[in-house]
């Protein structure tokens, strides 16, 4: 059996800063969320349009707080494929706000370590689940 685990704990570590970060509980965090990225992190949102490194980071910026009791549960976690230098991984992430509005997406991503081996975010496409 492949051991995915280490992939699936950065998910979701990953996500509990995202959450923290998007409800405004966790001020400081933008840096430690930032370098779970690498330089060269490149990601497909839910509505085709593509972000590199830069433009994940001015997104982060401009929703710290915008999205007050935001919840995020991830499930269906799989793996895709595993080597030496990372990992692809796919999972479901339901995001939920206080007011009712709710997002549900599916997502895969690509994993890499960098050159001191830390494991970092590659890639990332995600697509709405329909209703």
């Amino acid at each position: 059996m492949t051991d995915y685990s280490i992939y699936f704990e950065h998910v979701t570590k990953t996500h509990v800063e995202i959450e923290g970060w998007f409800s405004g509980l966790t001020p400081g965090v933008l840096p430690t969320l930032l370098a779970r990225f690498s330089p060269q992190f490149s990601m497909v949102t839910c509505t085709g349009k593509v972000l590199d490194a830069d433009g994940v980071e001015g997104l982060f910026e401009q929703l710290r707080g915008a999205r007050p009791g935001l919840t995020i549960t991830l499930s269906e976690f799989q793996g895709i494929a595993l080597h030496a230098e990372g990992a692809v991984v796919s999972y479901r992430e339901l995001q939920e706000e206080h007011n009712g509005n709710r997002t549900d997406r599916r997502a895969t991503v690509v994993f890499e370590r960098n050159a001191t081996g830390v494991v970092v975010w590659r890639h990332l496409h995600e697509t709405f689940v329909a209703g």
